[in-house]
């Protein structure tokens, strides 16, 4: 089944009496070769088993069911239910779960569904969740890779550079735990109904250690959050009366690593959110 041909979508959920919900940002692909393609670099093979986060009506399910050895789908809408039973009912090798991924414990569902193989992340996100989806999944440090289409400007932004308009503390946030590369667009042409954004396909490839050495994570993102929720502030303005810190603790901080004391977070990478963090909680 054609599950990306208009006319059989229209089909199928005319006969199944479903209506599209614009609270849960769903959005059905009508290229082919869109799926196809976010499949084939999802880095899956026969002994991977993959979560799937919001089928819809089951295009991008089918393409990733020859590929790995099992297919775990989460879905919030029960009203595609009997959609899914008659697109992909007939996939051995795939599960459907009617849930919110927001609310499931990771490390349990993988635990008692995944049968023990490796686990991957493949889906296309609905826009509305997902930056904390993103963050469950990484921060839940389980999966090897996820392979997600998701709006352009926020492909971007995980995957900016210090120094840019994208750059902010989720893409320091992205990058500690994921290493992200931004695959390809896809236009609005592609979907059906047509959202006003073009999207973006991305793979994050989990760290098995974070990338730099510091004394606290949870410390060094305090440091960073504070730097860009004033991010027009110089650091040791941001950061001034932070944990007990001085403007002049900051400065002298910045002194000792050779950074200009009118710097703004938003130029510094995260090595030297490390190093900044590692002196300015060297007494602890």
């Amino acid at each position: 089944m054609a599950l990306t041909d208009i006319s059989i979508i229209k089909d199928v959920l005319s006969r199944n009496g479903f209506r599209f919900s614009k609270s849960m940002g769903q959005n059905f692909l009508t290229a082919s070769w869109v799926p196809e393609e976010i499949a084939e670099n999802a880095m899956i093979d026969d002994k991977t088993c993959v979560l799937e986060i919001g089928p819809g009506i089951g295009c991008l399910t089918e393409q990733l069911a020859p590929l790995a050895k099992k297919v775990v789908c989460i879905e919030l809408d029960k009203a595609l239910a009997p959609v899914l039973e008659e697109t992909v009912g007939h996939l051995e090798n795939v599960e459907i779960i009617f849930g919110d991924v927001l609310k499931q414990n990771l490390a349990e569902l993988v635990e008692n569904h995944f049968d023990g193989l490796r686990p991957v992340v493949c889906a296309n996100l609905p826009y509305n969740i997902t930056t904390p989806v993103l963050s469950a999944l990484f921060e839940s440090g389980i999966f090897e890779y996820i392979t997600v289409m998701i709006q352009r400007e926020v492909a971007r932004r995980l995957c900016a550079a210090p120094g840019t308009s994208d750059y902010g503390a989720f893409t320091l946030h992205t990058n500690w735990y994921t290493e992200p590369e931004i695959l390809f667009d896809v236009s609005p042409g592609c979907f059906m109904p047509q959202p006003k954004v073009t999207s973006s396909v991305i793979r994050l490839k989990g760290r098995e250690k974070p990338p730099v050495d510091v004394v606290s994570g949870e410390k060094m993102f305090k440091i960073i959050r504070a730097s860009f929720n004033q991010r027009r502030k110089t650091l040791p303005n941001a950061l001034s009366g932070m944990a007990g810190f001085t403007k002049t603790d900051v400065e002298e901080a910045l002194t000792g690593m050779g950074i200009d004391v009118r710097i703004r977070g938003e130029a510094l990478g995260l090595s030297e959110f490390a190093s900044l963090t590692n002196l300015l909680y060297k007494n602890d």
